[in-house]
C-alpha cells in the first residue's frame, strides 16, 4: 500500500488545463482575503461561526470569480471539531471530543471510485492503528454553483475514525496524518482536514456561497472558540477546489516566491527525515510536499510535518517565516540566536505574507520581515478577538474595543484560547529561544571563514590570464565596459538603454550559457523590494556545510561555516577546499570535482562527463565529503570547461533526485561568471558560494598593469566581490526575495531557446516556453571559444588578443544591433530634411533586420489563410486608430528635453497621448495645449510630483513600486541628473534618482 499516484491529490477537481502554448499551470498565484475570529473565554458557540462568515461575505471583494459569476475561485472556514453537532448527525456512535478525528474527503464522483476510496481507507486505517467509525453524507447545495464549478465537482463525504489504543488530541492527529498522506497517494482521495481538533469546509465557491452550500455551518449547534476564513482570488490563473484555503492549519494572504527552491530542498531534506512523534518509518508518506501543490499548499504540508513531529505551531512558523534578525544589532542575543540556530536546518519561505494559522487551541498570524500584506486586530471588552486583512470585516461596537492594532512586519499575533490571554511576540520569542542553549551550540559548531587559516595567495602572469579569457570567451568591451566599473567604484555599472542585440538563441556568434536565461521579476500582487532603503530586512549571509535531521534539534545541526557574502574570493576558496587538511574539522571534508570534458567529442562527450560527474559527486558524499567545490579550472587544448551554470544545477538536481543535497553544499569556482547575472543564476540553482576566480584575475591583472583601474589590486578584488554581491541583492529584490539562503536554489528564471529535453533533464522545474538548442549546440559553442584559445597550426602568441566585444557598443566584427550606424544615420537624416522617403528606408532596415534573426516578434507572421478582406467601409479611418496610440514612458533626463517635447507634440498634433515618465513636467508645457504630456506618471511620490502637476493630467499611472520591470526600473544616473532636469523633477542635480 506504499504506492504514489502519478496525480497529485484533488488533480481531479481542478478547472486548470494543462501546459499547452506558452500557458505552464505551473505559475498559479492568487491574492486573498484572511481573517479569524475567536474569542479568549474558550467556549465554543454558534456566534463565533456566523461572525466568521459575515466577515468572509464582507471579504467579497477580495475574492474573485471568472466569466460565470456563481463559479467562485475559492472560499472556506476552519474551525474547531463541533462535536455536539456531529453526534446529532451520525447513526454511529462517537467516543468523547478529542478521542475521534473527522475530517471532510473529496472521492471522484463514481460509485466505483467512492469504493475504492473507502476500501482503501478501511485498509490502511488498520494497518496504522486507526478505526474505521464510520462516513458520513455531507449535505452540500449544487445548484447554486455555476456549470465550471459543478463540472469540477467532487463528492463529499466526512469520515471519522478513532485510535485502537485509545490516542486523543495531538497523538491521534499524528495517527490521521499518515492514514491522510497515504491515502491521498494512493488514490484520487483528497481530505482538506482529517483531525481531532479541527475541521475544514471550503471549495470552489465564492465568498457568499460558503455557507447556503454547506448547509451544516448554518446549524445553531455548530460551535467553535475559533474559526479562520478565507476568500481566495486567482491571479490570472484557473481555480480549483483543493487550492481553495484553509488548508489543514494555515490560510494564507500573499505569495511564497522562493516556493520552487523550498520544494526542492523539502524533497532533498527527506532521506535524513527522522522523528519517534510519528511511529514507523516516514517514507511511507513520502513525498512530504506535493509536487504540483502551490505554494500556500507546499507551506502547510511542510508546517504540518514540523508541528507533528514535536515542536509547538509558534515554533514551526517562525521556522519558516522568521523576523528580519541578520542586521538587526539591538535584538535580544538569545532570540537571534534561536534564529540563526534555525537557519542552519531550513531556509526561509520567503516572499510578501500574512500567514494566519491555528491547531484548534492557539490561532494566531504571522507577517512577513518585510510587512508587505496588512493585518489589523481588534479585541473587545467581552473577549472577542478579530483579525482580518483590512478594516470592516465586522462591524464592531468601537465602545468596546480595549485593544487594536496592526500586525507588524515579522511579529506574531496569538490567542491561546486554553489560558484565555492573548500571548505577546516578546514572550513567544523568549520562551522558544529559552528552550534549549543555542547560543552555546552556536558558539561551539559554528565556523567563521576569517577564523580559517589562511592559504597561499597565487599572482597569475598575463599571458596565464588572457589564454583563460580567451577560453572562456572574454572581450576587451567586457574589461572595460563591465569589469573595470565593478574594480574601479564597487558598483555594478548601468547603462541607459536597453539591449538591442539577437537572443543568445538567434545569434550567429557563440554566447554563454547565461544569456539564455532570464531573471523573473516581481509582478501583479507581489511588490519588489527596495534593496537600498530597505537593506535592513535583507541578507547576503549564509551558512554552508551539511545539514541534520529537520526533525530533531541537536549541536550537531549548527556544525557549519559563516559565509558573511555568497562571493567568495581565490584566497577564501582555498580556505574552503582545505579546511579539513589538519585533520581537525572531518565533518566539513570538502572535495573538487573538475567540470572539464573533452572538447573534440562534441554533445556526447558533454553529455557523457555530466553523468561521469554526477556519479563522482555521489561517490564523494558517500566517502564523507560535505563541501563540494566544482571547477573549471586547468583546461588545456584537449580539455574544455563546462559551463558552470549547466554544471552546477546538473549536480543540484542530481543530488535532489538521489535526496543527498542536504548532505553537502556546492562551491562553484567558474571562469565563465563576470557578470551580476551570471552570480544570481549560479546561486538561483542551488551555489552556496561563488568563486569568479577570472574576474577577480583580470582586475587584479588590470590593476597591477594600470589599465583601465587605478587603485590597487586587493582594492580591485574587494570592489568587485562588493559589487557582484549587492548585485545580486537587487536581482533578489525585484523578485520581492529578501535573503540568499532563501533565493539559493529557487530557480527565479525562465529559459528563453532552450530545448525542453534540456531543462527537463538539467534544470527540472524551469520554464522554458519556446523550445531551443540541446547539448550538441552547447558544446559546439564551447568549442568555438575554446579553439580561439588553442588554435590549430598556427603562431598561438599572434592569437594572443581578446576579441574587440560588440555586446554593448556597436562594433563592426561584433553582434548586429536594431539600431547600427547606418540605421541611425537614415533616422537623424530623414528627420533633419524631412524627407519620408528616407524615412520609409529607415523603418525598413529596421523591419528587415528584425526579420534577419534579431527579434522574435520578428519571426511573427501573419496568418490569413481561410480569411477573407474585410470591406474598407467598416474598417474606422488611420486618424481615428491614432488616436488611441500612446507613447512609452520615458523621463525627462532619461532623453532630452527636446526629445521629450517633440514626441508631446506629435501626440497631441494627431489627438493621441505621450507620458511624461516618472513624474516632473515644466509649469510652460504643463498648462500648453502643444506640449503637454496627457499621461502623467507618479513614482512612490516622488520626483516632480505636485498638486499641480496631477491636477493637469488627463490619466494618471502609478508605480506601485520601483523596479517592477526587468533592468533597473526607472534609475537615472546621478551624471544625466543635470540643474534643469533635477529643478523639473524637484531633486538635486547630480544625484542619481531611482
Amino acid at each position: 500500500m506504499y504506492s504514489s499516484s502519478p496525480q497529485a491529490p484533488g488533480a481531479l477537481w481542478r478547472a486548470i488545463p494543462a501546459a499547452q502554448g506558452l500557458y505552464d499551470p505551473r505559475a498559479e498565484r492568487d491574492a486573498c482575503g484572511v481573517a479569524f475570529v475567536a474569542t479568549l473565554t474558550g467556549e465554543p458557540s454558534h456566534q463565533i461561526v456566523d461572525q466568521a462568515l459575515t466577515a468572509l461575505r464582507n471579504l467579497e471583494h477580495r475574492g474573485a470569480s471568472g466569466a460565470e459569476p456563481d463559479s467562485g475561485d475559492g472560499a472556506g472556514i476552519l474551525t474547531q471539531v463541533p462535536d455536539a453537532f456531529l453526534r446529532a448527525q451520525v447513526p454511529f456512535e462517537l467516543p468523547a471530543a478529542g478521542a475521534y478525528a473527522v475530517g471532510l474527503a473529496f472521492i471522484p464522483d463514481t460509485d466505483e471510485d467512492e469504493a475504492a476510496a473507502r476500501s482503501a481507507v478501511t485498509v490502511i486505517a488498520a494497518e496504522e492503528g486507526l478505526e474505521v467509525l464510520g462516513w458520513r453524507d455531507v449535505p452540500t447545495t449544487p445548484d447554486l454553483l455555476g456549470s465550471t464549478a459543478r463540472a469540477a465537482m467532487p463528492r463529499f463525504r466526512q469520515l471519522f475514525v478513532a485510535g485502537a489504543q485509545g490516542e486523543r488530541d495531538l497523538a491521534l492527529d499524528r495517527l490521521a496524518f499518515v492514514l491522510r498522506k497515504r491515502v491521498e497517494h494512493s488514490t484520487e482521495t483528497y481530505f482538506p482536514s482529517l483531525s481531532a481538533r479541527t475541521i475544514v469546509y471550503k471549495g470552489m465557491l465564492t465568498t457568499g456561497q460558503l455557507e447556503p452550500f454547506f448547509p451544516d455551518l448554518s446549524d445553531p449547534a455548530f460551535a467553535s472558540a475559533i474559526a479562520l476564513i478565507h476568500s481566495r482570488f486567482s491571479t490570472n490563473t484557473f481555480p480549483a477546489w483543493p487550492l481553495a484555503h484553509p488548508y489543514r492549519f494555515i490560510a494564507h494572504n500573499g505569495e511564497i516566491n522562493t516556493v520552487q527552491g523550498n520544494k526542492n530542498w523539502m524533497r532533498a531534506r527527506e532521506s535524513q527525515l527522522a522523528t519517534d512523534a510519528v511511529s514507523g518509518p516516514l517514507e511511507r508518506i513520502f513525498p512530504i510536499v506535493t509536487p504540483s501543490g502551490s505554494d500556500s499548499a507546499c507551506f502547510d504540508e511542510v508546517l504540518e510535518l514540523l508541528h507533528l513531529s514535536g515542536r509547538s505551531l509558534p515554533h514551526a512558523v517562525l521556522m519558516m517565516v522568521p523576523e528580519a534578525w541578520e542586521n538587526h544589532a539591538e535584538m535580544d542575543p538569545r532570540k537571534r540566536a534561536f534564529y540563526q540556530y534555525n537557519a542552519c536546518k531550513m531556509e526561509p519561505w520567503d516572499g510578501p505574507a500574512s500567514i494566519t494559522f491555528t491547531d484548534g487551541t492557539l490561532i494566531g498570524a504571522v507577517l512577513d520581515r518585510n510587512g508587505l500584506r496588512p493585518s489589523r486586530y481588534w479585541v473587545t471588552e467581552d473577549g472577542l478577538v478579530v483579525l482580518a486583512s483590512e478594516v470592516g470585516v465586522l462591524d464592531l461596537d468601537q465602545a468596546k474595543v480595549v485593544r487594536k492594532g496592526r500586525l507588524q512586519p515579522g511579529r506574531m499575533f496569538l490567542v491561546d484560547t486554553a489560558q484565555h490571554r492573548i500571548v505577546e511576540d516578546d514572550e513567544i520569542k523568549s520562551s522558544l529561544a529559552a528552550e534549549v542553549p543555542y547560543q552555546d551550540w552556536l558558539h561551539a559548531g559554528l565556523i567563521h571563514l576569517d577564523k580559517l587559516p589562511e592559504r597561499e595567495h597565487i599572482v597569475h602572469t598575463h599571458a596565464s590570464v588572457v589564454r583563460r579569457q580567451q577560453t572562456f570567451g572574454y572581450t576587451e568591451e567586457e574589461l572595460r565596459v563591465i569589469l573595470a566599473p565593478m574594480a574601479k567604484a564597487g558598483y555594478e555599472p548601468i547603462g541607459s538603454m536597453g539591449s538591442d542585440t539577437p537572443l543568445a538563441v538567434l545569434s550567429r556568434r557563440p554566447r554563454l550559457l547565461f544569456d539564455y536565461f532570464t531573471q523573473l521579476f516581481a509582478q501583479v500582487t507581489n511588490p519588489p523590494l527596495d534593496a537600498i532603503r530597505e537593506e535592513l530586512v535583507t541578507s547576503l549571509s549564509t551558512t554552508i556545510g551539511p545539514e541534520d535531521n529537520l526533525l530533531d534539534t541537536t549541536p550537531a545541526a549548527c556544525r557549519q561555516v559563516e559565509l558573511p557574502f555568497p562571493v567568495i574570493d581565490n584566497d577564501q576558496l582555498a580556505k574552503l577546499i582545505h579546511i579539513n587538511a589538519d585533520g581537525d574539522l572531518p565533518g566539513l571534508k570538502a572535495v573538487t570535482v573538475s567540470g572539464l570534458y573533452r572538447a573534440a567529442g562534441g554533445g556526447t562527450a558533454l553529455r557523457e562527463r555530466l553523468a561521469d560527474i554526477n556519479a563522482e559527486v555521489t561517490a564523494a558524499i558517500e566517502d564523507g565529503a560535505r563541501i563540494i567545490v566544482l571547477s573549471d579550472r586547468h583546461s588545456d587544448a584537449e580539455q574544455a570547461p563546462i559551463p558552470s551554470l549547466l554544471l552546477t544545477s546538473s549536480v543540484h538536481h542530481h543530488m535532489i533526485r538521489e535526496k543527498t543535497r542536504t548532505h553537502t553544499s556546492l562551491v562553484v569556482e567558474a571562469g565563465d561568471v563576470r557578470e551580476v547575472h551570471h552570480v544570481a543564476l549560479l546561486i538561483g540553482f542551488g551555489a552556496a558560494a561563488v568563486n569568479p576566480y577570472l574576474a577577480m584575475e583580470t582586475v587584479e591583472d588590470q590593476a597591477n598593469a594600470g589599465t583601465f583601474v587605478s587603485v590597487s589590486s586587493d582594492k580591485a578584488i574587494k570592489n568587485l566581490i562588493n559589487a557582484l554581491g549587492k548585485g545580486v541583492l537587487k536581482v533578489m529584490s525585484k523578485m520581492g526575495i529578501s535573503t540568499v539562503a532563501s533565493y539559493r536554489g529557487a530557480q527565479v528564471f525562465e529559459a528563453v531557446g532552450l530545448s525542453r529535453e534540456l531543462t527537463d533533464t538539467y534544470f527540472t522545474g524551469v520554464a522554458s516556453k519556446l523550445g531551443g538548442i540541446g547539448l550538441d549546440e552547447i558544446a559546439a559553442e564551447v568549442a568555438a571559444r575554446h579553439a580561439r584559445a588553442y588554435p590549430r597550426g598556427v603562431n598561438r602568441a599572434a592569437h594572443r588578443r581578446l576579441e574587440t566585444g560588440g555586446e554593448y557598443q556597436w562594433r563592426r566584427e561584433g553582434e548586429p544591433h536594431l539600431f547600427d550606424p547606418e540605421t541611425v544615420f537614415r533616422l537623424q537624416h530623414s528627420t533633419r530634411e524631412r524627407r519620408y522617403d528616407i524615412f520609409k528606408q529607415y523603418t525598413a532596415r529596421v523591419n528587415e533586420q528584425s526579420e534577419r534573426l534579431m527579434t522574435l516578434r520578428g519571426l511573427f507572421a501573419l496568418g490569413n489563410a481561410g480569411r477573407g478582406p474585410i470591406p474598407i467601409e467598416e474598417v474606422e479611418p488611420v486618424s481615428e486608430i491614432v488616436k488611441r496610440f500612446s507613447t512609452g514612458a520615458m523621463s525627462y533626463g532619461s532623453i532630452s528635453l527636446e526629445a521629450h517635447q517633440t514626441l508631446a507634440i506629435a501626440m497631441n498634433s494627431i489627438g493621441a497621448k505621450s507620458n511624461t515618465g516618472e513624474g516632473g513636467e515644466d509649469p510652460e508645457r504643463l498648462h500648453d495645449p502643444k506640449r503637454r504630456s496627457a499621461i502623467k506618471q507618479v513614482a512612490s511620490g516622488r520626483f516632480g510630483v505636485t498638486s499641480e502637476y496631477l491636477t493637469n493630467a488627463d490619466d494618471l499611472q502609478i508605480k506601485m513600486a520601483q523596479g517592477a520591470k526587468p533592468g533597473e526600473g526607472g534609475q537615472l544616473p546621478g551624471n544625466k541628473v543635470y540643474p534643469w532636469v533635477a529643478r523639473t523633477r524637484h531633486s538635486t542635480p547630480g544625484v542619481g534618482l531611482i
